[in-house]
């Protein structure tokens, strides 16, 4: 499958326990395919203001929000390929433009003011949002990541993460992935990305096992342990 630019799209997550997920294995080998990154480590850097600006709004469940990362897979070289994507939500639906470029270019880019490598709809809307916003590297979230599409429809998605992790210190993609862990134990996170719904056989399974649909945001909750880390170490001073 070619990697595509832009997504427009449902995503919908549920927790699922290890023995869950193993029940679910034989459906997924009916009815999917092994996504082209397989099993990775996917490790993104958000962006944001200095006092959190975009996180905060989004957590406060708006009708439109927007974040922007730079997602690598596998801990990168300063000439490896990233991916700068631009995400925004607008009631409910995902809409996600994505420019793939160097780590070095990127990080020039986005974070010395660098002109863009390319000149593309994509990257011109990336820019603006940049230059309208006074953002900086704001936290590193990594993850082991099992990802799937439909043998039938190419645009149904699904993707396993497992042992995510955050830091908001040694925020280099070339550092690796490491930092404090974010998930339930015993639980991945399990998101459904879909344009045309949810398949029945899926659904079906979801009925049976009493899987419910939950609402997760990774920089979120990362974002919910830095502010309590700063409440301890402010009370223990």
């Amino acid at each position: 499958m070619s990697t595509p630019t832009t997504f427009e799209r449902k995503e919908v997550k549920y927790f699922i326990s290890y023995q869950q997920r193993g029940e679910l294995s034989a459906l997924i080998e009916r009815y999917m395919s092994p996504d082209t990154f397989g099993k990775s480590t996917i490790m993104n850097i958000y962006y944001d203001t200095d006092d959190k600006q975009f996180i905060r709004h989004s957590m406060e469940k708006p009708v439109y929000k927007e974040k922007l990362r730079v997602r690598s897979y596998g801990t990168p070289t300063p000439d490896s390929t990233v991916f700068v994507e631009l995400k925004k939500k607008y009631k409910g639906i995902v809409y996600k433009r994505r420019v793939s470029m160097s780590q070095s270019d990127a990080k020039l880019w986005l974070e010395k003011d660098a002109v863009p490598p390319q000149d593309t709809q994509i990257i011109r809307e990336i820019d603006y949002f940049t230059h309208t916003n006074a953002i900086k590297p704001s936290v590193l979230l990594s993850y082991q990541r099992e990802a799937f599409f439909g043998k039938e429809d190419f645009d149904f998605r699904m993707t396993f993460d497992d042992a995510i992790l955050w830091r908001d210190y040694d925020i280099c993609l070339c550092k690796g992935a490491y930092g404090s862990e974010l998930l339930p134990k015993g639980m991945q996170l399990l998101e459904v990305k879909a344009a045309l719904g949810i398949p029945l056989w899926l659904s079906k399974f979801f009925s049976d096992n009493s899987i419910f649909k939950t609402s997760y945001s990774k920089y979120g909750n990362a974002y919910v342990a830095m502010t309590q880390r700063e409440r301890r170490d402010k009370f223990s001073a």
